[in-house]
C-alpha cells in the first residue's frame, strides 16, 4: 500500500483509536480478501457501543447498504455507510473468533483470535472495552441460502477496495485482522494479511 498515511492493522492482530463526530473512517482491504472484525464505542460510555442485532433491526436487513446506519445498544446512530468499493457484502451475524471457537475447530494449542484483538487493542489506548460486542465483519461473506442455511465464503472484495464510514457521535473505533485461517474466510487457501484504515476530516 502505497499511500504512507493510511495505518496499519497488522495481520492477526488488533488496533483501537478515537475518531468524533463527522469524521470519516476508511476500512482498506489491501490484499482484497481480509476480513476486518470492526466495534465502536461510545468514547464519554464504553457500555455504549455498535451493536449488530440494534442494527438489523433498524436497518431491516442482513447486510448494510450505502445510506444504512449502524445502531448502538441504546439505538443511537453511530456509523453510516457513505461509500462502498468493496461489493457491498459484510456481515452481521458472526460472532467474533475466540480461543473457544479454534478449539472447536480442532486447535489444541493457542490461536490468535479477534475477542483477544479487540481487548489487546483497547488496552493500548489505555481503555477497557466491558465486552466483546458482535462486530461489524467488514469484507466477511456469509450468505444465507434459500433453504436459509449460511455458509463461510471467500471475500468478494477486491485488493484495494474500501469502505467509508461516518462517525454519527464521539467514538473508539478497534479492528481486528482476523486471523481464522481454517475457514475460508480470508480467501481459499489464504492466509490473513494486514489491513490498513485511515480517520479522515
Amino acid at each position: 500500500m502505497s499511500d504512507t498515511s493510511l495505518l496499519t492493522v497488522p495481520a492477526r492482530r488488533g488496533m483501537a483509536a478515537r475518531m468524533r463526530r463527522g469524521q470519516l473512517l476508511r476500512v482498506v482491504n489491501t490484499h482484497g480478501d481480509q476480513v476486518v472484525d470492526t466495534w465502536a464505542f461510545n468514547v464519554d460510555d464504553l457500555s455504549e457501543f455498535m451493536s449488530m442485532e440494534h442494527s438489523r433491526a433498524g436497518m431491516l436487513k442482513v447486510i448494510p447498504k450505502l445510506g444504512d446506519t449502524m445502531l448502538t445498544n441504546r439505538r443511537r446512530p453511530c456509523l453510516t455507510f457513505v461509500e462502498d468499493t468493496a461489493g457491498g457484502v459484510h456481515d452481521t451475524l458472526m460472532a467474533a473468533c475466540d480461543r473457544y471457537r479454534y478449539e472447536g475447530l480442532g486447535c489444541t494449542e493457542y490461536h490468535d483470535n479477534c475477542t483477544d484483538n479487540l481487548h489487546a487493542a483497547m488496552r493500548a489506548i489505555g481503555l477497557q472495552a466491558p465486552e466483546t460486542p458482535s462486530p461489524l465483519n467488514l469484507f466477511m461473506n456469509i450468505p444465507v441460502h434459500d433453504d436459509d442455511a449460511l455458509s463461510f465464503d471467500p471475500p468478494v472484495s477486491t485488493p484495494g477496495s474500501h469502505v467509508l464510514l461516518r462517525a454519527e457521535m464521539d467514538l473508539v473505533v478497534a479492528f481486528s485482522a482476523c486471523p481464522q485461517d481454517i475457514l475460508p474466510i480470508n480467501g481459499v487457501g489464504h492466509l490473513p494479511t494486514e489491513a490498513h484504515y485511515r480517520i479522515e476530516g
